[in-house]
């Protein structure tokens, strides 16, 4: 193979390994509210989960454009593989130290972060109009509205079912956590699995394999593929966190969180196809939810642990996508 032929294998393994860091990082999001409640058994939520990744990575690639074309500029040759290789170190990096200290981050932001360092440290154009309007926006609303909703959603759902018996409403509810479930789970793969495939479509721009941001059908089986496969490893100590550990989670409150979630994803990828946190939503519906019933409900110093964290993500990415890039570029 030629070195272009090589550097763009690596960076296509590269970005399928972002896609199984995402899988057990992110897609856990949408079944430890499920899971924490017992409406689903772990082991029947991985397969379902799983199953929905894939399913939902095959439903547009909107969100996949948007990375492709509305981050950093197309690069080109050698140096555009590596500017594309060291963000996925990264985003990757980044992923796995938040997963191993069981802490929800955002693997999108990890991704946009690395984006941006390693196009910063090798003066590749950045279209920060394009950063503002389809990530930072939606960075900053995402979670707002994922609070306002899933507390909207909760007061209502309390007002309507106040006369309805605790025990009657639990048995409904978990049913009903089978199907929210199953919709946060889809529009997970509709989501994050668009991500891997933009950065795939870059890798081949740069090799001038093609010169537009079609995904081809082969980068999404391998996207939808890699990122089941990192939902089916688990990904439990980030469902510990969002689980149990913000609110004490029940069934009603779950699936207000999961429909919440769920509402403003297919929004996002359908209507704006802009990239958006699921991490950061479902954690603020799940706040959002907590609060409607009493403030106290919410477990206030891990929630804000867990902003610490996002406040990290982007400039920790970054950083390491920097020192990839630094380190890298030397040895083509």
């Amino acid at each position: 193979m030629s070195p272009d032929t090589s550097f763009l294998v690596v960076v296509v393994v590269l970005a399928l390994a972002f896609a199984y860091t995402n899988g057990f990082h992110d897609a856990p999001t949408s079944i430890a509210t499920a899971i924490s409640t017992r409406a689903l058994t772990p082991r029947v939520a991985v397969v379902m989960a799983a199953s929905m990744n894939v399913i939902g990575a095959f439903l547009g690639e909107g969100v996949a454009r948007t990375i492709g074309r509305h981050i950093i500029s197309a690069p080109q040759g050698n140096q555009g593989l590596a500017v594309l290789a060291a963000a996925l170190v990264g985003a990757v990096a980044w992923n796995v130290l938040t997963w191993y200290k069981g802490m929800p981050s955002s693997a999108s932001h990890a991704l946009v972060g690395g984006m941006l360092g390693a196009a910063l440290a090798s003066a590749t154009t950045v279209d920060w109009p394009g950063v503002a309007r389809t990530f930072a926006l939606p960075m900053l609303l995402a979670p707002v509205v994922g609070y306002v909703l899933g507390f909207l959603l909760m007061l209502s759902m309390l007002w309507a079912f106040r006369n309805r018996g605790p025990q009657v409403l639990s048995r409904k509810f978990k049913v009903a956590q089978c199907v929210s479930a199953s919709a946060m789970a889809l529009g997970n793969g509709l989501q994050d699995a668009q991500k891997t495939m933009g950065v795939i479509v870059l890798a081949l721009i740069a090799t001038g394999s093609q010169d537009n941001y079609d995904v081809p059908t082969w980068a999404v089986i391998l996207a939808a593929i890699a990122m089941s496969l990192g939902t089916a490893s688990g990904g439990w100590r980030i469902m510990r966190t969002l689980g149990r550990r913000v609110i004490q989670m029940g069934p009603s409150r779950g699936f207000a969180a999961e429909a919440t979630v769920a509402a403003i994803t297919y929004a996002t990828s359908f209507i704006w196809n802009v990239p958006m946190s699921s991490t950061h939503t479902v954690t603020s519906a799940i706040v959002g939810v907590g609060a409607a019933e009493r403030l106290r409900a919410v477990r206030w110093g891990m929630a804000g642990n867990i902003v610490v964290v996002w406040l990290f993500t982007l400039p920790g990415a970054a950083m390491v996508a920097a020192i990839s890039y630094w380190m890298l570029w030397p040895l083509l």
